[in-house]
């Protein structure tokens, strides 16, 4: 990937979208999240898109701090192909999962024109041995690409990113 591909468009309009349009989009991106559908669930991403799970701050400098996950569009890419090689043996077989999406808010535009949107969300993982419960609030930042929405980034604030996180081997 080029950086011109991954360069967030500086000169773009404010992004206008519906509300009922945009937690349509978040619920569809949960479900395929949930049902482990990752090849709709990297189509939901635009080229330049960055997916960031901060640990022990929910706004540390992501440059500078540790993160549970901080993927660019590559790195999300290279995620998914690792997901479904079925040698991603902390998921085989695969966590059911299923979230909860919630307090969806329109945020106002971001600096490059995006939407930024937040919600909460809670999350039940169950595995073979145990479940476990996830639960905080996504930040995102939409866009319209080609007549669809589309995500140019995604920070998952985790209510508990300050303690130690059980194996994280999914989409959250």
């Amino acid at each position: 990937m080029t950086a011109a591909a991954t360069a967030i468009p500086t000169d773009a309009e404010p992004t206008q979208l519906d509300v009922r349009d945009v937690e349509q989009f978040l619920y569809r991106e949960a479900r395929f999240a949930d049902e482990h559908r990752y090849d709709d669930w990297e189509a939901l991403w635009t080229q330049d898109g960055l997916y960031w799970v901060p640990a022990n701050d929910d706004d540390a400098d992501r440059m500078a701090k540790m993160s549970i996950i901080h993927d660019n569009r590559s790195r999300i890419a290279t995620r998914i192909r690792q997901f479904q090689t079925g040698r991603r043996h902390s998921q085989v077989p695969h966590s059911r999962l299923r979230r909860v999406v919630s307090n969806v808010e329109i945020l106002g535009n971001a600096e490059n024109g995006d939407l930024e949107v937040g919600a909460n969300f809670v999350l039940v993982e169950s595995r073979e041995r145990s479940n476990e419960l996830w639960a905080g609030r996504y930040t995102y930042r939409l866009r319209v690409v080609d007549g669809a929405i589309a995500m140019s980034y995604k920070k998952v604030a985790l209510v508990d990113n300050a303690r130690a996180i059980a194996t994280l081997s999914f989409l959250i």
